[in-house]
């Protein structure tokens, strides 16, 4: 279990700040083109990533911003919005460190997080806003006895 699921379970406040990270491969950007089925060759060739001014082929998007769902799936955050601002790109190998903190939660449970991405060289990449619906207490009891 990790520390999001233990937190969760005891009861999530706004302030509350999750850290995951992950570093992409071009075996990641792979399998998430097969999946999504977008091939866009930003992705998969040199020369038209240089025609972008990248300085090579960049991770999708999506890829990278997809961090926030191990955060969600430990949580068992139910989303109902993300709204993501693309900074910078990400490319192979870099390592993406995601700073997830709830900013707010109503009477409902329904909250908002804000997360801010940036690689290995403290670089913001990334920032995102969430809405959803946080576990409530029966909710928290069941995911307790799943651990």
């Amino acid at each position: 279990m990790t520390s999001i699921r233990k937190k969760t379970i005891q009861g999530l406040v706004a302030g509350d700040t999750f850290l995951v990270k992950r570093t992409f491969t071009e075996s990641d950007m792979n399998i998430f083109a097969d999946i999504t089925r977008d091939y866009n060759p930003v992705h998969f060739n040199e020369h038209f990533a240089a025609a972008k001014n990248f300085n090579g082929k960049i991770c999708h998007g999506l890829l990278a911003a997809s961090i926030i769902t191990e955060i969600g799936g430990q949580i068992g955050w139910l989303a109902s919005g993300m709204d993501f601002r693309f900074k910078k790109p990400v490319y192979f190998n870099d390592t993406i460190t995601c700073r997830f903190t709830i900013t707010s939660i109503d009477e409902k449970g329904r909250a908002v997080a804000e997360a801010v991405y940036k690689n290995q060289d403290d670089t913001l990449v990334l920032e995102a806003t969430i809405t959803g619906i946080l576990p409530n207490a029966r909710e928290r009891d069941i995911l307790s006895q799943i651990i």
